[in-house]
């Protein structure tokens, strides 16, 4: 029965509409793709990357399809011609069956097929466009493997390539005798039957020269495959063992010779009938590879190695040492023993005091909502949930600075013409020194605001690409319908909003009807079609996070994952380090990625987390920006003598700058990537260990510390300024810590210079083996313990609580010493809540010092040169022989401050506190004048003073004074 015309029309119309669709959906993003690219400059990239993958896929595709298709056809033209089923049987009467059901449609079925096939493998083939690049494009390392005595080069670029080729061929030979096999049967060629398989001489000759190319190519492989032995696991180390080099090596060499010989007697098939001669081969090549490949290194390892492994792989541990350092860029680390003191002389201690510089004590991980709380403005801004550490000079000095930009968060009321036309950018960008709070231990922000003040000059402080922004906005088009900032009346109060359109050269021009029309078709939205503010002048923005900008014009790099803002000539720009890695260095130690650089960052979700590829090769070859504005990215040759860099550079010309173009003003702010830092760390735990035999035993083996703020996951690295020993000047500075493998006490100190100066070097301070000093762990149970009396004092009633913030290490008067702020919050969930810093803990040695500032810390433990003179037992009682009225109006005036703060907090009128605070702080320095003089007076009698137990105070007189007994301890916010 037919169908009737039309129903039969409806079929191909409904095919065609659907292939329309399909394509205009792939064109549209296809196009967009290089609409985006041409508005950021980059459409070289674009086109280089769209030719390879073009160019790999068509030949992989007709290059699979031919050798498949051309083994199909010559298998059907070789069948039988005396008909099917010459053999007869019921392997025959099966075939025919078969045969009856595909002969029909054979052209179709084997058009389709070599157009799957195609597909697939030309996918596969255009995916591996990075192999094809580099082994093109290739520059030498000019250093030799210490094996093979080839050029790094051929490791990292040629022996990938020579693999990818190979794995193509054994693929495309693999398939055609399955097909070959397959028609073979179908036209009665090829029979499988009682007492065995029965072929016809053309399918015997067809067959056997591709199971022949097969072996030949195994031939090929075996030989290699001697080089991928740089690449092995086998041994104590990675790359090549004893084993591998005395029996794997010599094995493949034989293999490959039998596999020569083995591959001609398929061949010589071809000439004499039978089967015979491929038995003997196939049967030899598998004998071959279980005695000679198998048991032989088995052999060798089990009963040389084992029992002598120290001595039979010292060469190889030699080689995984000195390949390792150079690979991950640790080759010139510096390690001094350091004598690890606990104590020291009055005089020496005081005067290392004086050199320490304004440690950081804000915290950029606890303080994301103390910057929300205070800078949000309004509630459709947001903060990141982790700030950034930079350095800026502020009165001339350089010093670490906490730093955010206030981007744009969700509208108040979604919809479409909010979510991207209205709400369309951040606003401002938040600073404020990390050594420095207010008086009542907020940030003292040096830009701050809306509009942001000028603390650190003048600058474009729109947020139109961030790390939150919007999917895509619409802006520009000259109507200013975007929301600027909230515009404040005199009274402080919000009444309005200041409107703005956008200027810069951002985006895609988005005003013709068909460029309009693709974005919709990407978008899935009409309203881009529809929308009346949409008009010639308009631009959308999209692809607008700082490291996926970056990835999109450097697919070759690999990106750190805390890009950071910094304020350069005027310009908010997001500095993103870029690294090129690779896992081919021979001898160098393969680890995961993800796993080197996780740690309690990373397991918060407050920084991505690494893909977890293995690596062994690592540089920081390439700095770059993205501006906040206009979202331009610009991309700098950092490390410029890479050779992978210069291999990419060849293959993108013109896409990277070269370093001489870094501004001054940007260099101020390049720093030592933290991602780096902590795969350099993870790899010097072990490769600190330069000799062999010291390395094989492990027992000086290091490990990254666990965070005591987050049991279970690794310590991050820490930027601070630091002075190291035997150095005149302090240094902005990445920093870490190391303990011994199964203990917790310090091992180690470990810091690089963080400016991005030329020739860093990672310097380690190496403590003896038998040191004392505890490691963070250690020192956080010792705080925990000795200022749980104060600490609990500031939990006030349950309604506040403490947070440990990080506790940084410092090298300090030939020890080390342990800084770690603490803050305060409220303890109930609130948006109002958010943490303030209330004390300052240091530790040297086994003394711990509690105090509200660093130098009030500092002065416990270092300062007191006098026993705590004792004070009368309440500070209202009438002054006795030797207690004079100054000291008993200091006691009025401390109790009545404190009695106020507490008053205050319970109100929860936090100006009150502080401004009760202020005043408790004048009163403790009153009251250490007055027993100062008190101590001096020659009328005192302080037999006549009663004596208490004394109880810690949070102020710079803690060293000298004691709080009654009787009175409740004060527990004021720090000041500055």
């Amino acid at each position: 029965m037919r169908l009737p015309r039309r129903p039969r029309l409806l079929v191909p119309v409904a095919i065609t509409l659907i292939v329309l669709v399909i394509f205009f959906f792939v064109f549209a993003g296809i196009f967009t793709d290089w609409l985006w690219f041409d508005s950021v400059g980059y459409t070289s990239v674009f086109s280089t990357m769209l030719v390879t993958q073009l160019l790999l896929f068509v030949f992989g595709a007709l290059l699979m399809a031919g050798i498949v298709g051309g083994n199909m056809i010559l298998a059907y033209r070789a069948r039988p011609l005396f008909g099917i089923g010459m053999f007869g049987g019921a392997s025959s009467q099966g075939a025919d069956r078969y045969r009856a059901a595909v002969d029909p449609h054979r052209k179709m079925v084997f058009i389709l097929g070599l157009a799957v096939l195609g597909l697939f493998t030309g996918s596969s083939t255009a995916g591996q466009w990075k192999t094809w690049l580099l082994w093109l494009n290739g520059s030498s390392f000019d250093r030799p493997d210490p094996l093979f005595k080839m050029d790094i080069s051929f490791f990292m670029f040629t022996y990938p390539f020579i693999r990818m080729v190979l794995t193509f061929l054994f693929t495309a030979v693999i398939i055609s005798i399955i097909v070959a096999a397959i028609v073979h049967y179908l036209y009665g060629g090829l029979r499988l039957q009682s007492p065995g398989v029965h072929a016809t001489r053309a399918a015997r000759i067809h067959l056997s020269v591709l199971v022949g190319l097969f072996v030949l190519l195994k031939a090929i492989a075996y030989w290699v495959d001697r080089f991928g032995l740089v690449f092995s696991d086998r041994g104590k180390v990675f790359g090549a063992s004893y084993t591998d080099v005395n029996a794997v090596m010599p094995a493949k060499s034989i293999l490959a010779i039998i596999a020569l010989i083995c591959a001609a007697l398929f061949f010589a098939g071809v000439i004499r009938p039978g089967g015979m001669l491929p038995g003997v081969g196939l049967g030899l090549l598998v004998l071959s590879a279980v005695l000679v490949g198998g048991v032989y290194p088995v052999l060798v390892e089990q009963f040389q190695v084992k029992p002598n492994q120290q001595s039979k792989e010292q060469d190889s541990i030699k080689r995984n040492i000195e390949a390792t350092r150079d690979a991950y860029g640790v080759a010139s680390t510096e390690v001094a023993p350091y004598s690890a003191k606990t104590q020291g002389t009055q005089q020496e201690l005081q005067s290392e005091v004086s050199t320490i510089p304004g440690v950081r004590l804000l915290d950029p991980t606890v303080l994301s909502p103390t910057f929300e709380q205070l800078q949000q403005i309004k509630g459709y801004y947001q903060f990141p949930d982790q700030l950034d550490v930079d350095r800026y000079k502020i009165d001339g000095v350089s010093r670490d600075t906490v730093v955010a930009v206030r981007e744009i968060g969700q509208p108040p009321d979604r919809n479409w013409i909010n979510d991207h036309l209205v709400y369309t950018h951040g606003f401002g960008f938040v600073a404020g020194p990390g050594s420095k709070t207010d008086p009542q231990g907020k940030p003292d922000f040096i830009v701050k605001d809306i509009p942001p003040t000028n603390g650190l000059g003048t600058f474009e402080p729109r947020i139109y690409f961030g790390e939150n922004s919007p999917e895509y906005s619409i802006v520009g088009g000259g109507k200013k319908i975007e929301l600027d900032f909230p515009e404040q009346s005199n009274t402080g109060q919000g009444s309005g909003q200041e409107n703005f359109t956008y200027t810069g050269k951002g985006g895609v021009p988005i005003g013709n009807f068909f460029t309009r029309l693709l974005y919709a078709g990407k978008y899935s939205e009409t309203n881009l079609l529809l929308s009346s503010d949409i008009n010639d002048k308009s631009r959308i923005l999209y692809n607008r996070e700082p490291r996926e900008r970056v990835q999109q014009v450097a697919p070759f790099l690999t990106l750190d994952g805390d890009p950071y803002p910094a304020v350069v000539n005027g310009r908010i720009l997001w500095i993103v380090d870029g690294y090129t890695m690779s896992e081919d260095y021979p001898y160098s130690e393969r680890r995961s990625f993800g796993d080197m650089t996780r740690d309690t960052s990373t397991d918060r979700l407050l920084t991505p987390q690494q893909p977890r590829d293995h690596i062994n090769y690592i540089r920081n070859s390439v700095k770059a920006t993205v501006d906040a504005y206009d979202g331009t990215v610009s991309l700098y040759a950092w490390d410029d003598k890479d050779p992978l860099l210069q291999t990419w550079q060849k293959a993108f010309a013109g896409v990277i700058k070269p370093k001489s173009e870094i501004s001054p003003q940007l260099m101020e702010h390049l720093r030592y990537p933290e991602d780096l830092f902590k795969v350099q760390r993870d790899i010097l735990g072990n490769y600190h260990v330069t000799d062999a035999n010291a390395f094989y035993g492990g027992q000086d083996f290091w490990k990254v510390p666990e965070d005591p703020a987050s049991s279970k996951t690794k310590q991050p690295p820490y930027y601070v300024t630091l002075r190291m020993p035997n150095e005149t000047e302090p240094r902005f500075s990445l920093t870490t810590t190391m303990v011994p493998n199964n203990r917790d006490n310090l091992a180690a100190f470990m810091a690089v210079d963080a400016t991005g100066a030329a020739g860093t070097k990672i310097k380690i301070l190496q403590l003896p083996s038998d040191t004392t000093i505890p490691g963070p762990k250690q020192a956080q149970n010792t705080f925990d313990t000795k200022a749980a009396s104060v600490l609990n004092d500031l939990r006030i009633g349950g309604t506040t609580e403490t947070l440990n913030g990080n506790l940084l290490t410092l090298p300090f008067g030939g020890g080390l010493l342990y800084v770690e702020p603490v803050y305060v919050q409220p303890k109930v969930q609130n948006s109002a809540r958010y943490p303030t810093l209330a004390r300052v803990l240091v530790m040297f040695g086994s003394d711990v010092g509690i105090g509200t500032t660093l130098k009030d810390a500092l002065d416990q433990v270092f300062g007191q040169g006098q026993q705590t003179p004792t004070v009368p037992t309440t500070p209202n009682q009438p002054a006795t022989p030797g207690v004079t009225t100054d000291l008993a109006n200091a006691f009025d005036n401390v109790q009545k401050a404190y009695d106020d703060g507490q008053k205050a907090i319970k109100g929860g009128d936090f100006a009150a506190y502080g401004e009760a605070q202020k005043r408790l702080a004048e009163a403790l320095k009153q009251l250490e004048n007055a027993l100062g003089k008190q101590k001096s007076s020659p009328t005192a009698t302080p037999t006549a003073t009663p004596t208490v137990t004394p109880t810690p105070v949070p102020s710079a007189a803690a060293a000298t004074t004691a709080t009654p007994a009787a009175t409740p301890t004060p527990s004021p916010t720090p000041s500055s």
